[in-house]
């Protein structure tokens, strides 16, 4: 935990805090900001894309109308839709109450399947909810992370979802924060679900838990539309980078 706390220290005094509307159905713009995503922007360039995105019960969409609204089959579509002429490889895996372990073991699997470009890995929901030990997740992700960035792979951390029920229930932030910092030491780029979806109930984008009963479901499917937006514009800024 000591290399947590120390990096910590470090990232937050650098950390933004103020509010700049953007792309994603007005996420602020400075929880767009990407790192070089290099393996990203090789394989748009070659015109062959391979994504895997992996975690716990989010991937599958609980709650939307149908599996297509989920954010990852909503961020394939968007990526299709801009760039029909590319050779788009999405895999989705993860199930309920999977941990960083868990998801782990599910990279590895992908990985001997064949060369991945993109990793998007959403973690520590379960550790959170469930207030497991920071360090056995940090553990795990770190040495993940490492291992992806020795092979050439692009990673993205996707942060905790945000949610009053959950904050008032579970100790969050060491959580959220252990994740922001092991991206950065991870050489991976950390997608703040948290603050963006704070950003977007406090502004009255979207808000499922404060949605009518009878416009619940449409909320949800709004909610993994606008992440899936969001987090595309995340992806262009980081193949962006890649390419100055």
């Amino acid at each position: 935990m000591r290399f947590v706390l120390a990096l910590l220290v470090g990232l937050s005094l650098a950390w933004p805090v103020a509010a700049v509307q953007g792309p994603g159905c007005g996420a602020p713009a400075e929880w767009l900001e990407s790192p070089p995503l290099r393996a990203t922007a090789t394989g748009i360039a070659t015109g062959r894309l391979r994504i895997l995105a992996v975690g716990s019960a989010s991937v599958s969409g609980p709650g939307v109308t149908a599996p297509a609204a989920a954010w990852p089959a909503r961020l394939e579509a968007l990526l299709r839709e801009r760039r029909p002429d590319l050779a788009l490889t999405f895999e989705v895996r993860g199930a309920r109450g999977s941990t960083a372990t868990d998801q782990w073991r599910q990279i590895e699997e992908a990985l001997r399947a064949g060369p991945i470009d993109l990793v998007i890995w959403q973690a520590g929901m379960t550790e959170a909810v469930r207030g497991l030990p920071i360090d056995d997740m940090a553990a795990v992700i770190s040495q993940g992370l490492d291992r992806l960035h020795a092979r050439g792979v692009d990673a993205i951390i996707m942060g905790i979802q945000y949610s009053r029920f959950l904050r008032a229930n579970a100790e969050v932030d060491p959580y959220r924060d252990a994740l922001r910092v092991l991206a950065a030491a991870g050489h991976a780029g950390f997608f703040s679900r948290y603050d963006i979806m704070r950003a977007w109930a406090e502004a009255g984008t979207v808000d499922m838990e404060r949605a009518q009963r009878d416009r619940r479901a449409a909320e949800v499917d709004k909610l993994n539309d606008c992440l899936a937006r969001a987090l595309g514009a995340f992806i262009r800024d980081g193949v962006a980078e890649a390419r100055r």
